[in-house]
């Protein structure tokens, strides 16, 4: 892989991340459009690591509340923080099962430009409707056990690549009435599990493989994912202070509609 396809790798996996518009499609039009080839396990441990070191930095204050919150929960203490913890894990549970029991169907079947093309569609009007029609009364000090498990298995349509699993677990959110802002963030928190879930499942592919060595390439791609991704959630969550998502639908029914244009005309 060229030090260029790395940099496109790393730019459009950091960009597209955390913004609900499905990073997996976006790397797999890339791959097939612009005839990329396939990431290299290295490549991608480090576009992870990139990633889940940027939403840890812009949310450190709430990473350190949920961490210090689960240590005083183990000694008998509750507080929000503890709580957002374990809503967070119990709302990971379930996309961690399917994931891995369908991994196969995943990285396989479902992973086909025409897929990619009507889910982006598909789901980027379930997220305008749930934004149109969803109230903003909630913050995530009014999160629950039920709102975080059902957040959870929405977030399982995300391992379909055009999905999105920022836009699923938004509209989610934004359906059981979340603020923008909110359904934004907790989407974000709920990414750094399933972040790091893939990044150590391919991690323990590379190991596997008998060549754990992380290159230039791999530094690169790993610094650059972290501004990248770093720069869109600041711009997102800035975004969502004022407005709404209707530019991100209009961005994936565009990207969809040139996707089914290019399976089904070209």
């Amino acid at each position: 892989m060229s030090l260029l396809e790395i940099i496109l790798l790393a730019v459009v996996q950091g960009i597209t991340e955390f913004l609900p518009i499905s990073s997996s499609g976006h790397l797999r039009v890339a791959a097939e459009i612009l005839g990329l080839p396939g990431s290299t396990l290295a490549i991608d441990v480090a576009v992870h690591v990139g990633t889940l070191g940027a939403v840890l930095i812009y949310f450190w204050r709430d990473v350190i509340r949920v961490l210090v919150g689960v240590a005083q929960f183990a000694t008998g203490r509750r507080t929000d923080g503890g709580l957002l913890g374990i809503y967070i894990v119990v709302a990971t549970i379930p996309v961690f099962v399917v994931g891995f029991f369908g991994r196969d169907l995943i990285d396989g079947e479902l992973r086909t430009l025409e897929i990619i093309g009507w889910t982006s569609i598909i789901f980027g009007l379930f997220l305008w409707w749930a934004d149109r029609t969803g109230m903003t009364v909630l913050n995530l000090e009014h999160l629950t056990a039920r709102n975080a498990i059902i957040i959870g298995l929405a977030q399982i349509l995300a391992l379909v690549p055009g999905t999105s699993r920022a836009g699923v677990t938004i509209t989610a959110a934004r359906l059981l009435g979340y603020e923008r802002s909110e359904a934004a963030r907790f989407s974000m928190l709920l990414s750094m599990p399933a972040v790091a879930g893939a990044g150590l499942l391919i991690a323990l592919e590379l190991v596997a493989s008998g060549d754990a060595a992380l290159g230039r390439g791999a530094v690169i791609a790993g610094i650059l994912a972290f501004i990248t991704a770093l720069g869109a959630i600041a711009l997102l969550m800035r975004w969502l202070q004022f407005s709404g998502f209707a530019p991100f639908v209009i961005y994936r029914v565009l990207m969809g509609a040139g996707i089914l244009y290019w399976v089904y005309a070209v």
